[in-house]
Formats: structure tokens, sequence, C-alpha cells
């Protein structure tokens, strides 16, 4: 799927198109933010095989202030060490997964295994209370307290796990997110 040099050929940018939902505007402009990842370098990336690490990455404006751009790295990784480094193509597929033109499916199973901290396949109560940590701070001021964080899990599970067994699946999650107008809307990174 990808090209030889930093250069971004035409064919190589068809390519993207059809794979991603981004436009050909978006593939350049995710391509020229990618090499400048790569500031001070050199030679020019590779794009096939050169990998930004996960500190530059976070630092692209786009997830900066997100609290899961951790989490939104690892997911999208395809390093066999697994330590949040993303390749041109794992960032076009993160863009992609987070734009406009993504599809409810796609959006919903990204974030779900976004949430999924401990990668297990379910969303359980350690996974929940990651969850409701990172989206409310974890300082003195905007933290709750660990009665208010059961109470709130207790009703997430109570609302969204429908086999009763303690955790959320992926098909528990979709259906309660399919219910949510506003998801799409919200889970996106604009370029």
């Amino acid at each position: 799927m990808g090209t030889g040099a930093s250069q971004l050929d035409k064919d190589s940018l068809l390519k993207y198109e059809e794979l991603t939902f981004l436009t050909k505007q978006e593939i350049l402009l995710a391509h020229k933010k990618f090499i400048q990842l790569f500031e001070g370098k050199k030679r020019p990336p590779e794009l096939q095989t050169s990998r930004v690490p996960k500190h530059k990455i976070i630092t692209v404006l786009e997830l900066q202030y997100n609290p899961f751009r951790d989490r939104i790295c690892h997911v999208f990784s395809t390093s066999e060490m697994n330590n949040g480094s993303l390749t041109f193509e794992d960032f076009l597929d993160l863009l992609s997964a987070f734009s406009d033109s993504a599809t409810l499916e796609i959006k919903s199973h990204y974030a779900f295994r976004i949430f999924d901290f401990d990668d297990d396949g379910t969303l359980g109560c350690g996974d929940l209370e990651k969850l409701i940590n990172l989206l409310t701070g974890e300082t003195e001021d905007t933290s709750l307290k660990d009665d208010k964080v059961k109470q709130l899990i207790n009703n997430i599970l109570e609302e969204s796990d429908i086999d009763k067994d303690g955790t959320v699946n992926l098909s528990e999650f979709q259906h309660v997110v399919s219910r949510s107008p506003d998801f799409v809307s919200s889970f996106k990174i604009v370029l």
C-alpha cells in the first residue's frame, strides 16, 4: 500500500484515497504533517517503513489535548514492539477512522478498542473506571469520588450490558452508540 520515498506519488495518493475515508486534500495534508514530524533528520523518511515515535505523534495538534492520545497511538500502531509508534499508513488509518466520512461501525469499533484499556475484548469495571477518570480528569478538582465512579459504572453496565455478564462487549457497545446521534460528531479529528 505504501511508497518507497518521502514523496507521495499519484498512484499512492489514489490507493490511499480508495482505502481510507480521506479526501486527496486530507491525505496530502496528513502527508505534510507526518513528514514534519521528522524535522531535523538528515534524510527524508521512507514512508513505507519509517516510524514516528509516540512522543512525537501526540504532539500533533489534533491529538495534543485528547485524553486518549496514548491509547489512540497504541490501537493504531502496527509496531511489533507495541510502543505506539506509527508509520504513515498507521497515521492515515488513525485519521481515516476519526474523519467525518467514517461510518458509525468503524468509529464505534475503534472507540471500543481505545476504551478497552486491558485489550481483553470487553469493557469491564477497570476499563470503565479508567474511561471515567480520563473523561473527568484526574485532578483533585475534577475527579469523582470513588462512590460516584462506582455508581456511574453500575449505571453504564445497567444500560449497556445486555447479556448481564458484568462487561460490555463490542456488539453491546455498538448497540448503545447507535442510539447516540452525538457519538459520530464527537468522535473525530479534523485536519
